[in-house]
């Protein structure tokens, strides 16, 4: 699937959403980013399958995975728990507090101790997301509900191209998580070491807290 221009990440999701929706409006959906570093897989998986179940209970909300910090990391969204709603094994589940991506020093201090990462590891419901979506970005799903009627016909990607030249600039976690704290559960993630592979010192850290030697020259990672 190929979008015809870069629209930020609220784009990213909800086209290929759109067409899950076509298929099957009833669906339960996990949205993985694609460079993250997770390990080891089976408990990440086992987690994963404990919020779908959670979904299919709060079917009004979204699950978020998270992350309790090993660290300091500004650049990270940051989830403020809010009231405890119960466990699946090791993983606990919590409503959201505050959700704030990217804070500064100041903010991360405000947040305190019950604070998780956001590891942007979604499960949800189609029309979950749908119903979000619409109501905190009205003009951009207007022109994904116009696109789908056009999902399989011989017009689909003309359609596709003439709405991108009108689809808005949005950012899924600015735009709409941060405006909908209370439409979202967090699921505490134990057992998993996560990071976002978005710069490379992360990469060579990861790699090394495994037992691995980064191949690419120290001055890349930026660690010594």
């Amino acid at each position: 699937m190929l979008q015809p221009a870069n629209r930020d990440t609220a784009a990213g999701i909800y086209l290929p959403l759109t067409y899950v929706r076509a298929m099957d409006p009833d669906a339960t959906v996990v949205i993985y980013p694609s460079d993250h570093f997770i390990h080891p897989e089976e408990a990440f998986i086992e987690a994963v399958r404990h919020a779908v179940k959670a979904v299919d209970l709060l079917e009004d909300r979204l699950v978020l995975l998270g992350m309790r910090p090993d660290g300091k990391e500004l650049e990270y969204g940051h989830i403020r728990l809010d009231r405890h709603l119960g466990a699946y094994r090791a993983h606990a589940l919590w409503t959201m507090g505050q959700f704030i991506e990217k804070p500064g020093s100041q903010m991360v201090q405000a947040l305190g101790e019950d604070v998780l990462w956001n590891t942007m590891v979604i499960i949800a419901k189609v029309e979950t997301l749908w119903r979000l979506g619409t109501k905190v970005l009205p003009s951009m799903m207007r022109l994904f509900e116009t696109f789908q009627p056009a999902i399989g016909s011989s017009r689909e990607l003309q359609v596709l191209g003439r709405l991108y030249e009108r689809m808005p600039v949005r950012n899924f976690s600015f735009d709409l998580l941060e405006q909908v704290p209370q439409e979202v559960a967090d699921l505490e993630v134990s057992g998993v070491m996560w990071s976002d592979w978005g710069r490379p010192e992360r990469i060579a850290e990861s790699l090394r807290r495994i037992g691995k030697s980064p191949v690419f020259p120290p001055e890349l990672s930026g660690v010594a």
